[in-house]
């Protein structure tokens, strides 16, 4: 296929999922703006370490931080999700991150050993921005993770969110005595 051709199929495949978009008119109006950002966390696999509700912990990163607790600004998530974080296991997705764009200020020769890892895909700088609002909507300052929020991240047809539902998450040596609360 030459460079013509897929241009042009990918021009139609645009034109394509901008006419479904309008066609839905209302609903896609007043769905979550967000949900954009969501997608991108599950696609970057931010879940393989923040996990799904972002508290962090063990991953096969290592341990990840508690994205609920952070005090990052919308620019720091920003920087930090496109420079990874030097001398841990959170990596960069950016395409030419401290090559051909300085992250934290720092080339590679500057980051040397400490270099952090690059992300199993990269992401455009929309996709990134996109992720950072979805955090800062959905994760940051929220508190511990619940059953709405849950479902909210998985859908109704998911049982992963059932530990999250009231009365569930009892310590083995206590008994439930029917009252219950989010």
């Amino acid at each position: 296929m030459t460079i013509l051709q897929t241009r042009a199929f990918a021009a139609a495949i645009a034109l394509t999922l901008m006419s479904t978009s309008f066609a839905s008119g209302q609903s896609a109006a007043s769905s979550d703006p967000t949900e954009g950002g969501k997608a991108v966390f599950k696609r970057a696999n931010c879940v393989g370490c923040h996990k799904w509700h972002g508290n962090g912990g063990g991953g096969y990163g290592g341990d990840a931080l508690s994205l609920r607790k952070t005090e990052l600004t919308r620019d720091q998530i920003i920087e930090t999700v496109a420079c990874g974080r030097p001398s841990t296991g959170m990596p960069f997705f950016v395409r030419g991150a401290y090559e051909s764009s300085t992250c934290f200020g720092m080339t590679r020769a500057d980051v040397g050993p400490g270099m952090p890892p690059e992300g199993g895909t990269f992401l455009r700088p929309n996709d990134i921005e996109a992720v950072a609002d979805y955090v800062l909507a959905h994760v940051k300052g929220k508190g511990e993770p619940n059953h709405d929020e849950c479902l909210n991240f998985f859908g109704n047809a998911s049982r992963v969110c059932d530990v999250y539902k009231a009365g569930t998450q009892l310590p083995a040596n206590s008994t439930s005595t029917g009252s219950s609360s989010k």
